[in-house]
């Protein structure tokens, strides 16, 4: 029997091998576990995290301030556009409020 968890790790290795990251165009990684959210803009030519943020409880409030923080980090380093990489996880709730809320910050995803 499969687990939750085995079924979105495969969902994350099959959408992992068709995105890819970049200087210009950094991966932008959501992680949603039981108490927070986090998320990443990493650039996978060098292997390297180019900022991170996080924020305590998973409601649709905490995911469109989490969403204004990466706007501002985005702003920050320059970035005007990511891959968004959703982690396996459906593209509904938070992760959905999470991304309207870059874009309508002007991070184009």
């Amino acid at each position: 029997m499969k687990t939750r968890k085995m079924l979105r790790v495969r969902r994350k290795f099959s959408i992992r091998k068709k995105i890819r990251g970049s200087a210009s165009r950094p991966r932008l990684s959501v992680f949603r576990s039981h108490a927070r959210m986090y998320a990443q803009f990493i650039n996978d030519d060098v292997t390297q995290t180019i900022a991170s943020a996080y924020v305590t409880g998973k409601t649709m409030q905490d995911a469109k301030k989490l969403g204004e923080s990466c706007a501002q980090l985005a702003k920050k380093h320059h970035i005007q556009s990511v891959v968004f990489d959703r982690n396996g996880f459906r593209y509904h709730g938070v992760i959905k409020v999470f991304a309207d809320t870059l874009r309508s910050e002007g991070i184009t995803l």
